[in-house]
């Protein structure tokens, strides 16, 4: 394998992955191409095909954006193969590459490689990565806010709903322009210049924006008395779930993030059971946003390593 000859996700190269994607349906919400491309910037992903598998790494990441686990030079980081045999491929990663690290393993996969015996011929060690499992909801959950422990959202949802005159469109290319607006003026509020992460996201969902007619996405756009107050990007995942990139609101709005919340997944998820929030990313506000929902499920993922002798 020669990984000189990997080359950058371009828009181009959708189709690659979306073979892979339809033949070996992802489980993690990282596994789209929309997000991969959205975030090619960030973490400057490369790629191959090897041996029916599609690859994706980085070589700079583990340098210049997250200190790796591995306490050797020059990590590789590697999101986990997609193919018939990812357990296989990873093996042949760790034999065939002095340093590197796979990364968002999910749960049924890392429980596979531990079974092999090449998991400890190969003296690897697996850590759980808690920031960045994903939260799965009950999509019926979501839509009807049921019962005491969704009382104080169904009130906010209810709120929003008698107070407000709103309307909420599905996004194409002039309601487009009216999210980046309502992005930029949520930047101001919440600083993102002086944030580093909300920096990149900026960036990734500008990404998406410039993009969309290639992209093609699902998404959708509140406004309150024709004012843009919040919108949400998305896809489907795959058979059973649809997954959440970006949902942003004017919290000065009454339950604004609930009627977003509800209204897209009403007219964009309608084919799914569950609804895929993506990770928390250890920022404390997310995850107890996160948890107040009640996920029906995590998505645990490791990362894999070689440990030192």
């Amino acid at each position: 394998m020669d990984i000189t000859q990997a080359k950058s996700i371009e828009i181009s190269d959708k189709h690659i992955f979306e073979k892979y994607f339809k033949d070996f349906e992802p489980e993690i919400s990282e596994f789209t191409f929309t997000n991969l491309f959205a975030w090619q910037e960030f973490y400057e992903f490369l790629f191959l095909e090897y041996n029916n598998h599609l690859l994706i790494f980085s070589k700079n990441f583990l340098q210049e954006k997250k200190s790796p686990i591995s306490n050797l030079d020059d990590v590789l980081y590697f999101l986990p193969p997609i193919g018939e045999n990812p357990a296989k491929m990873i093996f042949f990663l760790f034999r065939a590459i002095k340093s590197l690290e796979i990364h968002k393993i999910p749960n049924k996969l890392s429980n596979k490689i531990k079974e092999m015996k090449e998991f400890n011929e190969l003296n690897l060690e697996l850590k759980d990565d808690r920031d960045h499992w994903d939260y799965v909801y009950n999509k019926n959950n979501l839509l009807n806010l049921s019962g005491n422990k969704y009382r104080s959202k169904r009130n906010h949802l209810t709120a929003f709903l008698k107070i407000y005159d709103y309307e909420f469109h599905l996004i194409n290319n002039e309601w487009l322009e009216k999210c980046k607006e309502l992005q930029n003026k949520w930047c101001i509020t919440n600083e993102c210049q002086k944030h580093k992460d909300l920096k990149e996201e900026q960036k990734a969902i500008s990404r998406m924006i410039d993009n969309y007619s290639q992209l093609n996405f699902r998404g959708g756009i509140l406004l309150v008395d024709n004012i843009p107050v919040g919108y949400t990007f998305g896809e489907i995942l795959n058979k059973d779930t649809g997954v959440i990139h970006i949902e942003k609101a004017h919290t000065n709005y009454r339950g604004s993030y609930q009627a977003i919340n509800k209204l897209f997944i009403e007219n964009c998820c309608q084919e799914v059971k569950y609804i895929n929030r993506e990770q928390d990313l250890g920022v404390d506000g997310l995850r107890a946003a996160k948890l107040s929902y009640h996920p029906d499920h995590m998505i645990n993922k490791k990362i894999l390593y070689k440990k030192l002798l």
